[in-house]
């Protein structure tokens, strides 16, 4: 599977709602952020969860979103960062429709 993102695109964390086992924090769906780095390919941990093979394998991407964005009142700098890693599947363009 070719990456469909590189380190400075911008993407939006999929907004779904999944049962089960997941790797994608509620906090972060349908928050913007900014692709820090990929990290490669590796299979699917989500259907690992539940007795799959977890293929085909997934891009895995290190995303950085800005901490004012994502908590209400924060104090911090506005220059603080999260940096999460998130699998391909979890995220959109950013100005995609969800």
């Amino acid at each position: 599977m070719t990456p469909r993102y590189a380190p400075g695109d911008a993407v939006r964390v999929r907004g779904k709602d999944k049962y089960g086992h997941v790797r994608t924090p509620d906090y972060i769906k349908g928050k913007s952020g900014t692709v820090a780095a990929l990290f490669g390919e590796y299979r699917n941990p989500e259907e690992l969860a539940y007795g799959g093979d977890g293929f085909p394998k997934r891009p895995l991407y290190k995303v950085s979103f800005s901490q004012a964005e994502l908590w209400n009142d924060y104090e911090g700098s506005a220059s603080d960062a999260l940096y999460i890693d998130i699998y391909e599947h979890w995220l959109q363009d950013e100005g995609e429709d969800a």
